[in-house]
């Protein structure tokens, strides 16, 4: 009996052609991935893009043509004319028109920033190694120090200029008890400079302080148990516990208030009342804020302005390389 054999479906006589499938529709679950990794990808950029935006309108643009200004001579009153001058509004500030004034302000800013940061972080320091004890009242104590940072500087400064009045003022009535004549505080170079760093201290000493004892809380219980056990007494365990544990904080402070005194402005300007826009009758407190806002305002040269707004800028670069410079030598020491 002959057999039969199917054909084979790959040989010639039985291939069969396959007809490609039609390509399914995009259903649901396909969105929903798509959706899922775009989501996934894009949602980080979206958060953090608000930032970018703000930062990009009133931080970065105005540097640019900050510094787009300083190169050009341009008059307040006529600000869509601009005037090419490259360096000149720089080397106005240094060595020409100006130079005496930007040297002075420079000085003054120096000074002002010496006489308020390092009474204020001492100050601050020894506030927080009162409060890290246990003493009554000490959430009391710790909000009142916020307080004078809540005030605001117009508020602080026109008290203050009241109490370093040249007639009836506090100050001079409290060197009166001491036999001391009366003191033209605005008057005088260093008075005049002595009453704002000390409005300055006032409204920052407590932030510095809180800054502070949030730093000394972290330090462990058992470093001043041990020193306590070897017959350290408090001003020895905060001399060798104490300030070592608080240096890279410290350090922070300091730059911080750097920094602050670089751009100091508010104080000197409501002090001086009339004068203050040039930094007293004789410039004898006026800062690089003060002269900026001179030439801008008053003088209507708006370059000379942005140039000096520049420089204050390098000092500030050049104070974060310091202050690197010093965090990274702190690491290598430790």
């Amino acid at each position: 009996m002959a057999s039969t054999t199917a054909p084979s479906r790959n040989g010639p006589a039985g291939r069969q052609r396959t007809q490609p499938h039609p390509a399914r529709p995009a259903g649901p679950s396909s969105w929903r991935s798509r959706l899922h990794r775009w989501d996934t990808k894009g949602t980080p950029y979206a958060l953090v893009a608000p930032f970018f935006l703000v930062f990009a309108a009133f931080g970065l643009f105005p540097l640019l043509y900050t510094g787009w200004l300083s190169f050009h001579r341009v008059s307040l009153y006529n600000a869509d004319h601009a005037e090419w001058v490259g360096l000149r509004n720089y080397t106005d500030l240094f060595t020409g028109q100006v130079s005496h004034h930007f040297w002075n302000a420079l000085l003054n800013t120096f000074t002002l920033g010496v006489l308020s940061t390092v009474p204020q972080l001492l100050m601050a320091l020894g506030l927080a190694h009162l409060l890290n004890y246990r003493l009554r009242a000490r959430g009391f104590l710790r909000t009142a120090l916020l307080a004078p940072y809540a005030t605001s500087v117009a508020a602080a400064t026109l008290v203050f200029a009241l109490i370093f009045s040249p007639e009836g003022g506090m100050a001079n009535w409290l060197l009166g008890l001491f036999g001391a004549g009366p003191v033209h505080w605005e008057a005088g170079r260093w008075s005049s400079q002595f009453a704002i760093s000390v409005i300055v201290t006032w409204r920052w000493t407590g932030y510095n302080a809180l800054i502070y004892l949030a730093a000394m809380q972290a330090v462990p219980r058992e470093l001043y148990e041990a020193a306590a056990l070897d017959g350290a007494n408090r001003w020895q365990q905060f001399r060798h516990v104490t300030v070592p544990a608080l240096r890279p904080t410290i350090l922070f402070t300091v730059i911080v208030s750097t920094i602050g005194a670089t751009q100091l402005f508010g104080e000197p300007y409501l002090f001086g009342g009339q004068s203050g826009h040039q930094g007293g009758t004789d410039h004898q407190y006026e800062t690089l804020g003060i002269l900026m806002y001179d030439q801008g305002f008053h003088s209507s040269m708006l370059g000379r302005a942005s140039a000096v707004a520049w420089t204050m800028f390098g000092l500030l670069l050049l104070i974060g390389l310091v202050n690197a410079l010093i965090t990274r030598r702190l690491r290598a020491s430790q």
